[in-house]
């Protein structure tokens, strides 16, 4: 049996790697949603957290991978 099979076994599964693949897929999904919830929101909702039409907009066009480490947990 060769051996370099056993050097980095379940390698794939370290931190950062396939093994957080669910959960990552789940985040993206989740701001995803909150930037489309945020896209419809009215001015007067805007305006009760504090954002104007232009700063909903441009969060709502972010990609969902674009997060910042604190939303990501």
């Amino acid at each position: 049996m060769p051996t370099r099979f056993l050097t980095r076994p379940l390698a794939f599964l370290r931190p950062g790697t396939l093994a957080h693949m669910p959960h990552r897929l789940l985040a993206a999904a989740a701001i995803a949603r909150s930037r489309h919830s945020l896209r419809h929101l009215d001015d007067r909702l805007l305006a009760d957290i504090g954002l104007t039409r232009a700063e909903a907009l441009s969060e709502a066009e972010r990609a969902p991978w674009d997060a910042p480490a604190h939303w990501k947990g």
